[in-house]
Protein backbone atom coordinates (compact mmCIF):
# COMPACT_ATOMS: atom_id res chain seq x y z
CA UNK A 1 0.00 0.00 0.00
CA UNK A 2 1.31 3.44 -0.92
CA UNK A 3 1.58 6.18 1.64
CA UNK A 4 -0.67 9.21 1.59
CA UNK A 5 1.97 11.52 0.07
CA UNK A 6 2.87 9.03 -2.67
CA UNK A 7 -0.81 8.64 -3.55
CA UNK A 8 -1.20 12.43 -3.77
CA UNK A 9 1.91 12.74 -5.96
CA UNK A 10 0.66 9.97 -8.26
CA UNK A 11 -2.73 11.69 -8.56
CA UNK A 12 -1.13 15.06 -9.35
CA UNK A 13 1.17 13.50 -11.94
CA UNK A 14 -1.71 11.76 -13.70
CA UNK A 15 -3.81 14.97 -13.62
CA UNK A 16 -0.93 16.91 -15.20
CA UNK A 17 -0.48 14.24 -17.87
CA UNK A 18 -4.21 14.36 -18.67
CA UNK A 19 -4.15 18.16 -18.86
CA UNK A 20 -1.09 18.08 -21.10
CA UNK A 21 -2.83 15.70 -23.51
CA UNK A 22 -5.98 17.84 -23.65
CA UNK A 23 -4.34 21.21 -24.26
CA UNK A 24 -1.30 21.36 -26.53
CA UNK A 25 1.34 23.85 -25.43
CA UNK A 26 1.78 26.83 -27.74
CA UNK A 27 5.12 28.61 -27.98
CA UNK A 28 4.53 32.24 -26.98
CA UNK A 29 7.20 33.41 -29.43
CA UNK A 30 6.49 31.57 -32.69
CA UNK A 31 2.89 30.60 -31.81
CA UNK A 32 3.31 26.97 -32.97
CA UNK A 33 2.37 23.84 -31.02
CA UNK A 34 5.33 22.54 -28.98
CA UNK A 35 5.90 18.76 -29.19
CA UNK A 36 7.12 17.11 -25.98
CA UNK A 37 10.51 16.41 -27.58
CA UNK A 38 11.06 20.09 -28.47
CA UNK A 39 9.99 21.67 -25.17
CA UNK A 40 12.41 23.91 -23.21
CA UNK A 41 11.74 25.98 -20.10
CA UNK A 42 13.05 29.54 -20.47
CA UNK A 43 13.68 31.73 -17.42
CA UNK A 44 12.42 35.19 -18.35
CA UNK A 45 14.99 36.63 -15.95
CA UNK A 46 18.06 34.33 -15.92
CA UNK A 47 18.55 32.23 -12.79
CA UNK A 48 21.97 33.86 -12.32
CA UNK A 49 20.13 37.19 -12.01
CA UNK A 50 17.62 35.83 -9.49
CA UNK A 51 14.85 34.82 -11.90
CA UNK A 52 12.37 32.09 -11.06
CA UNK A 53 9.48 32.53 -13.56
CA UNK A 54 9.67 30.30 -16.63
CA UNK A 55 7.74 29.87 -19.88
CA UNK A 56 7.74 26.91 -22.27
CA UNK A 57 9.39 27.60 -25.63
CA UNK A 58 10.28 25.56 -28.69
CA UNK A 59 13.87 24.39 -28.35
CA UNK A 60 14.87 26.23 -31.54
CA UNK A 61 13.27 29.49 -30.30
CA UNK A 62 14.93 29.13 -26.89
CA UNK A 63 18.35 28.59 -28.45
CA UNK A 64 17.87 31.56 -30.75
CA UNK A 65 17.04 33.82 -27.79
CA UNK A 66 20.29 32.83 -26.08
CA UNK A 67 22.26 33.08 -29.33
CA UNK A 68 21.21 36.72 -29.72
CA UNK A 69 21.05 38.04 -26.15
CA UNK A 70 23.30 37.73 -23.12
CA UNK A 71 22.02 37.30 -19.56
CA UNK A 72 22.30 40.98 -18.64
CA UNK A 73 20.25 42.02 -21.69
CA UNK A 74 17.64 39.39 -20.88
CA UNK A 75 17.37 40.56 -17.27
CA UNK A 76 17.28 44.30 -18.02
CA UNK A 77 15.39 44.69 -21.29
CA UNK A 78 13.88 41.40 -22.45
CA UNK A 79 12.27 39.93 -19.32
CA UNK A 80 8.84 39.63 -20.98
CA UNK A 81 7.76 37.58 -23.98
CA UNK A 82 6.29 40.65 -25.70
CA UNK A 83 9.64 42.44 -25.47
CA UNK A 84 11.46 39.39 -26.85
CA UNK A 85 9.14 39.42 -29.88
CA UNK A 86 10.04 43.09 -30.48
CA UNK A 87 13.78 42.42 -30.73
CA UNK A 88 14.64 43.14 -34.42
CA UNK A 89 16.83 40.08 -35.09
CA UNK A 90 14.53 37.75 -33.16
CA UNK A 91 11.51 39.11 -35.08
CA UNK A 92 13.17 38.13 -38.37
CA UNK A 93 13.85 34.64 -37.01
CA UNK A 94 10.26 34.27 -35.75
CA UNK A 95 8.80 35.24 -39.16
CA UNK A 96 11.04 32.57 -40.75
CA UNK A 97 10.35 29.76 -38.26
CA UNK A 98 6.59 30.37 -38.01
CA UNK A 99 5.97 28.45 -41.28
CA UNK A 100 8.07 25.42 -40.28
CA UNK A 101 6.60 22.16 -38.92
CA UNK A 102 6.23 21.91 -35.13
CA UNK A 103 9.08 19.38 -34.80
CA UNK A 104 11.48 21.39 -37.03
CA UNK A 105 14.96 21.88 -35.57
CA UNK A 106 18.10 23.38 -37.01
CA UNK A 107 21.49 24.23 -35.58
CA UNK A 108 21.68 27.67 -33.98
CA UNK A 109 24.75 29.87 -34.25
CA UNK A 110 25.73 32.50 -31.71
CA UNK A 111 25.55 36.04 -33.07
CA UNK A 112 28.82 37.70 -34.08
CA UNK A 113 28.23 40.40 -31.46
CA UNK A 114 28.12 37.80 -28.63
CA UNK A 115 31.08 35.87 -30.04
CA UNK A 116 33.25 38.98 -29.68
CA UNK A 117 32.33 39.49 -26.01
Amino acid sequence: MKGRIKRLQAALTSDRADARQKEPLICPLCERVIPDTQRDAHHLVPKSQGGVKTVWLHRICHRQVHALLNENELARHYCEVSRLREHPELAVFLRWVRNKPADFFERTRKSNRLQRL
